[in-house]
């Protein structure tokens, strides 16, 4: 008979939860969710795109990256121009404000990553972002 906590699929999930949960702390401590930096990432990588794009590209609801769009804009962490092409299409865009606090993020998120995974040995670490770097792309 299989236990439900002796899956590997309930311990992956877990561990996930566990993972999610300190991640969203450490940007917390910010006044920021998760999201806001997967925002600022997509924009610092791609330079600019417009709301419906950035929505797709992200796998967010477009009703949601609006509200996650006027957060940071709000801030001064994005900016938000019409586009010359298409005046009813609205660009957005990643402030130099935004990129450096991208880079602070990106910091603080890698140690918090290092304390979850403290457990791990490097090899192991390196062993598990491969295996789920396979899950995630089936």
């Amino acid at each position: 008979m299989t236990r439900l906590l002796g899956l590997t699929t309930y311990l992956m999930s877990s561990a996930g939860r566990n993972a999610r949960a300190s991640l969203a702390a450490g940007v917390a401590r910010r006044g920021l969710r998760l999201w806001h930096v997967a925002v600022l990432e997509a924009l610092v990588a791609a330079g600019s795109l417009a709301k419906g794009e950035l929505a797709a590209r992200l796998d967010i609801n477009p009703s949601d990256i609006v509200k996650v769009v006027d957060d940071l804009s709000g801030q001064g962490y994005l900016a938000c121009t019409r586009s010359a092409r298409d005046r009813r299409r609205i660009d957005v865009s990643a402030t130099a404000a935004g990129r450096a606090l991208l880079a602070e993020l990106s910091e603080e998120l890698a140690a918090v990553e290092a304390d979850v995974l403290a457990p791990l040995s490097d090899g192991e670490r390196a062993q598990l972002a491969e295996l789920l770097g396979r899950l995630t792309a089936s």
